[in-house]
């Protein structure tokens, strides 16, 4: 029986005063891929910035356990190091730093965290290459400022190649699919499907079923209202599909 590498029980989170998850369970396993689904305003990317331990969202009740440690006994970094990455639904430019520089700086703290040599320049650059052709994108993002002049699908495509340079233990992924084209969806579900192991598991966020026909997950649960009100496997995207989310958000608990 697989261990749940992230386990989270009756978790309410506000933003702004408001509260956005109301009492939202979820089990993860080791090396299971999950999607999340729901419409609108329903808690999706509250979730993955509850996870991540981004400042403003505040935790009033519940608990959510990493590898079987209180998480929010960490800090954001702290997280990041232990394993933890978050794919934005809107990746962010920032203008003057090098690509290259702000993700050997990254990949080499986090290897110190293991405990691992950090990887010198040559070594990263190598493994850099390899996984951009992988990933079909031009060597010259390394030195471009992150994100800036970049199209929505280069951003997509940029947060899936830093995931691959980062090897997380968890991978959470806010609506990665949205505004691309399907070439790019194929070539950024290629990527995630290239993470899959037996270690490493992903929550995948997203509204459409389409980017489940390329990343088909172990498990699907229905995000509505601030919780999770139904679970279950791949047939449950294709009744959403059908039956649009308002068939969903007056169920209660998850099957």
């Amino acid at each position: 029986m697989s261990v749940n590498l992230l386990q989270i029980r009756n978790l309410h989170a506000t933003v702004d005063g408001k509260e956005i998850l109301k009492g939202l369970d979820l089990a993860l396993p080791a090396g299971e891929v999950h999607a999340v689904m729901g419409p609108n305003g329903s808690g999706k990317s509250t979730l993955a910035y509850v996870l991540a331990g981004r400042d403003g969202y505040e935790v009033t009740e519940g608990e959510v356990l990493f590898k079987g440690e209180d998480l929010f006994a960490m800090s954001a970094d702290q997280r990041a190091r232990a394993g933890i990455f978050l794919a934005f639904q809107y990746p962010v430019e920032i203008p003057g730093v090098a690509s290259s520089v702000f993700l050997k700086a990254a990949v080499n703290a986090q290897r110190k965290a293991r405990g691992e040599p950090e990887l010198d320049a040559m070594d990263f650059l190598k493994r850099a290459k390899a996984l951009l052709a992988r990933l079909g994108m031009d060597e010259k993002l390394l030195s471009r400022p992150i994100n800036v002049g970049f199209s929505g699908g280069e951003k997509k495509r940029n947060e899936v190649f830093q995931m691959a340079m980062l090897e997380p233990t968890l991978a959470v992924l806010d609506e990665t699919d949205s505004g691309l084209d399907i070439d790019a969806l194929r070539i950024v579900a290629e990527g995630v499907n290239g993470m899959r192991a037996p270690e490493r598991s992903m929550l995948v966020i997203t509204h459409y079923q389409r980017l489940l026909e390329h990343i088909v997950p172990d498990r699907i649960h229905v995000l509505a209202g601030g919780r999770i009100v139904r679970s279950g496997g791949k047939e449950l995207a294709h009744e959403l599909e059908e039956k649009g989310y308002a068939a969903f958000s007056d169920e209660k608990s998850a099957a």
